[in-house]
């Protein structure tokens, strides 16, 4: 069983060294441990100060790409290393790397495909009130998008399977971590969360420069995403809206009408009749897009298939090399 501990780094120069050296070298139930880090085009040595460090695999980035496509990045680059469990930590060290131990073990005994460390982000004392009433809140809203229990939502500090690596797939350019929970409700991946412990924060986040940003983005992500795989669901409730609204103008005309006061409202008719045209043109949208969604699923099972090919393919390839390697020197 091989485990790869990846970390996105972007100008993490100063703080990598000590989240590295608290990396474990040992678990129970694992026989390799492997470290990569994913160098999103730093300009202050990041990749330099890894290799020093004696990391194993290294992945530079010509450019900054941001934080959700260095995690897709490293996914990709661990499964052709050939691990077996993948472990995603920050390189701002906020994670405590002993608890790496707890958040592989449902993977290990087969209860888990995806585990999430949970920071009890309610009473995390290194964010701030309004930072912990956002983040619950935003925790409950994926819960009911996702329909997977969701105690911290954004939480970086995950443990992830092969099979459920090789399905993983991120569309956001701002952050992995609520898309891959909407995703994993949607393909039915099983999700645990393991209560963690954090360090002292060593620097403001980057990823949250103000509250109104952080809002604005989590709350695009999560709406392109439950969208993505949900279409019809967010379209029948918003032609629902629609035709109500149509048929509340309609009564009311009617109410009128009958009383004898009809002829002055027969804009309620007009603007009734437009909502419940609009109305079902949506649901007709909505049709269309489930349609393309389960396009969409054979697309993913398609694409999950090739992975599958392509890592077998530089798996073999690799155990040939390797022992082509041990020939030439015996």
């Amino acid at each position: 069983m091989k485990l790869i501990i990846q970390i996105p780094a972007y100008n993490e120069a100063d703080i990598l060294p000590t989240t590295i050296q608290s990396l474990p070298n040992e678990l129970p139930g694992i026989d390799q441990i492997e470290v990569l880090v994913i160098d999103d085009g730093s300009n202050d040595g990041t990749a330099d100060i890894a290799k020093s460090l004696g990391v194993q695999h290294v992945l530079q980035l010509q450019k900054h790409t941001g934080l959700a496509s260095a995690f897709i990045r490293g996914l990709e680059t661990a499964l052709q290393y050939g691990a077996d469990v993948i472990v995603n930590t920050d390189a701002d060290n906020q994670y405590y790397a002993e608890d790496i131990n707890i958040l592989i073990e449902p993977i290990l005994s087969g209860q888990a495909d995806l585990v999430v460390g949970d920071r009890g982000v309610a009473d995390l004392k290194e964010f701030s009130t309004s930072k912990r009433i956002l983040q619950r809140f935003g925790s409950w809203v994926m819960a009911k998008a996702s329909g997977v229990k969701t105690p911290d939502a954004t939480s970086g500090f995950r443990a992830i399977s092969r099979e459920a690596a090789l399905r993983t797939l991120v569309q956001s350019e701002y952050s992995y971590t609520l898309e891959t929970l909407i995703q994993a409700g949607a393909r039915q991946i099983s999700v645990a969360y393991i209560p963690i412990r954090t360090n002292p924060q060593t620097r403001p986040s980057r990823l949250m420069k103000s509250i109104p940003q952080y809002i604005a983005h989590s709350t695009t992500t999560i709406i392109r995403a439950y969208t993505m795989y949900s279409p019809l669901k967010i379209f029948t409730m918003i032609a629902i809206l629609l035709i109500l609204g149509g048929v509340a103008l309609g009564a009311r005309y009617m109410y009128f009408y009958f009383i004898g006061r009809g002829a002055g409202h027969v804009q309620s008719v007009i603007f009734g009749a437009v909502l419940m045209i609009v109305g079902f043109q949506v649901l007709l949208i909505g049709l269309l897009a489930d349609l393309v969604g389960f396009n969409r699923q054979i697309l993913e099972e398609v694409l999950y298939r090739i992975r599958r090919i392509e890592l077998y393919e530089y798996t073999d390839s690799s155990t040939e090399i390797n022992q082509q390697n041990d020939n030439s020197i015996s």
